[in-house]
């Protein structure tokens, strides 16, 4: 992606590439969420949620991207860096967005049922805690909503 390209379009490639991901994610059978890491116009870190594949309930897409994110930076924290991700992150990822001391956090879709940068809780806007981020919301919403509605009817006609 070019520095010069308008932060919308940025925005856009970047949650197309977590998209995608979240399509891997359906194509295994798991709830379709897919994460990018993105640091210096550059992908460092990319997940997809594995949580039934790995018998792991911690393995969320964010999860994923974020540990792979560390390893690249060699660092435990990701200052500068943007998750990209097609759903709103979980109180369990918030908070490791917040551990990461990530920058910005952008999503897709919101989670009226578990979402904590805006739907339920403000993690990232917290005061009480030590380290906030900015959220940007609704980037390729619609994509992002029809992955997960379309999973979510396939698994209910299956009973």
């Amino acid at each position: 992606m070019n520095n010069n390209e308008p932060i919308w379009q940025q925005h856009q490639f970047y949650m197309a590439k977590a998209i995608e991901l979240a399509e891997q994610a359906y194509n295994h059978g798991e709830v379709p969420v897919g994460a990018v890491v993105v640091q210096e116009n550059k992908i460092i870190g990319k997940g997809f949620n594995q949580t039934q594949m790995l018998q792991d309930a911690t393995a969320h897409a964010e999860m994923i991207a974020l540990s792979a994110a560390f390893e690249a930076n060699g660092s435990k924290y990701l200052h500068g860096a943007t998750l990209y991700v097609s759903l709103e992150p979980c109180v369990m990822c918030a908070g490791a967005l917040m551990w990461s001391k990530i920058d910005r956090l952008v999503f897709g879709a919101s989670d009226p049922k578990s979402g904590a940068c805006g739907s339920l809780f403000s993690i990232h806007d917290d005061k009480k805690l030590n380290h906030r981020f900015e959220v940007i919301q609704g980037i390729l919403e619609a994509d992002a909503e029809y992955l997960l509605k379309t999973f979510f009817a396939k698994k209910r006609t299956k009973g």
